[in-house]
């Protein structure tokens, strides 16, 4: 009985409860929609930078007479355990906040990415401290990925507790959009580093200034969070006492299996759409297609830029039209743009730019996914579910992409397109099970 009145309680809540559904956005919601977006484009560009200087990590963190390969394998193998453990300190702290709060887990995954990163750029390197040195980044690259592991399915939430109901796109689109610039935040520091210093001074110092830079301006957006407020609804299911009256996890597993499933495989196309066109192209650019890494960087800036656009508009659009057709023409968009830009790229190089520009566009539709998940879940699991279904298949598909896309690239040159492609396919199909309305 008591389990049934919490999903009562919550499902008005997750249609709106305390919140007209109608009401314009305050000047309270931009406040809350800007910190959310600034602390979670910081907390992304603190989880990416360490990609954009594995060489140089590698060379000073592992013993130099280990070979070039080896030592490049355990760097990325470091970078690859924040992606591992995503999902179990993603769980961790949707259970708290399911039970505790929001905010407090809000707040907490900041600090949790910050002090880490500003420990990384403090780190004494192998030839100081030998093997501890590998280790100890290990340990805060881990801390890392729990961080982050709670923080996007947090902030999707948090939001989307705060604005009215009819909103819930944009405002979940906005905060992808900057997440997305937290990856553009990390490409532009590495480039100005690059450019700054010789090689000489990177490997020396120069590749700790990112570091440092993230982990203060984290520990600030952590300062402007004080001042958000806890969500309404998870206020109001304090006061009626309809929190989760179990594991907020196994009432998801028992309870909302469907929503779980979808929530995964929309997910999955995200990551492909994510990891292949926005991460592993502009270094197919250069090797698949004969461009510079210059050109290929400031394609990729470009198309990251569109990208975070497409997210807002695509979430606004969802609020207008509704999340189903929204998704199902962004997906066949996407696989579109994305058999145009790897099919004619090659007769045509020197379209580059505009053809990512309106693939990046067209990545936005991804800014749709994290809506429809909040309106997946009820209230009282919403954190736990979002978090589960997200982590888990981010986890897995998100690992195994640029691996699946590298092996295929041996066999066939578009298997890029290919793979994104399927993915859209599949998320037209799943687009055609979401619902409007949020589950009771």
């Amino acid at each position: 009985m008591h389990g049934n009145h919490t999903e009562r309680g919550s499902a008005s809540l997750s249609g709106g409860g305390p919140r007209p559904r109608s009401r314009p956005l305050s000047r309270q919601d931009y406040k809350t929609l800007a910190l959310a977006a600034l602390g979670g484009a910081l907390e992304f560009y603190d989880f990416i930078i360490f990609v954009f200087f594995a060489t140089t990590i590698g060379a000073l963190f592992f013993p130099p007479s280990m070979p070039d390969w080896l030592r490049l394998f355990q760097t990325f193998g470091i970078f690859a355990a924040g992606y591992v453990v995503r999902p179990l300190g993603g769980m961790v702290m949707a259970h708290f906040g399911d039970l505790l709060g929001r905010k407090k887990m809000f707040n907490l995954s900041i600090v949790m990415m910050a002090v880490p990163t500003l420990m990384i750029g403090l780190l004494p390197t192998y030839a100081s401290v030998g093997l501890a040195a590998p280790l100890l980044l290990l340990l805060f690259r881990v801390l890392q990925g729990a961080a982050v592991g709670g923080e996007v399915p947090g902030a999707w939430v948090f939001v989307s507790e705060h604005v009215p109901a009819r909103r819930i796109g944009y405002a979940c689109g906005t905060l992808t959009a900057g997440l997305t610039f937290g990856i553009l935040l990390g490409s532009l520091m590495a480039t100005a580093i690059h450019g700054f210093f010789t090689p000489e001074q990177v490997a020396s110092y120069g590749w700790r200034i990112p570091f440092l830079l993230g982990g203060i301006f984290g520990l600030g957006a952590m300062y402007l969070r004080r001042w958000l407020h806890e969500t309404p609804v998870f206020t109001e299911l304090q006061q009626r006492k309809a929190l989760a009256a179990e594991l907020p996890l196994k009432a998801v597993l028992r309870g909302h299996r469907r929503s779980v499933v979808l929530s995964m495989l929309l997910t999955w196309m995200l990551s492909a759409a994510i990891v292949v066109v926005i991460l592993m192209t502009p270094a197919l650019l250069q090797k698949v297609y004969d461009f510079d890494a210059r050109t290929a960087l400031e394609a990729n800036t470009l198309a990251t830029l569109c990208l975070a656009f497409g997210c807002v508009a695509a979430g606004a659009l969802a609020d207008r039209f509704g999340a189903r057709p929204v998704l199902l023409c962004g997906a066949l968009l996407l696989g579109i743009c994305t058999w145009v830009f790897y099919t004619t790229l090659p007769v045509r190089p020197d379209l580059l730019l505009p053809l990512y520009a309106a693939l990046g566009l067209a990545v936005g539709v991804v800014g749709v996914v994290p809506g429809v998940m909040v309106r997946a879940f009820p209230a009282a699991v919403r954190f736990s579910g979002i978090s589960f279904s997200y982590n888990l298949s981010y986890a897995v598909f998100g690992g195994l992409t640029p691996i699946m896309v590298t092996l295929m690239l041996k066999h066939e040159p578009l298997a890029p397109a290919y793979y994104v492609m399927a993915l859209c396919a599949l998320g037209a199909v799943v687009a055609l099970f979401v619902k409007e309305q949020p589950e009771a």
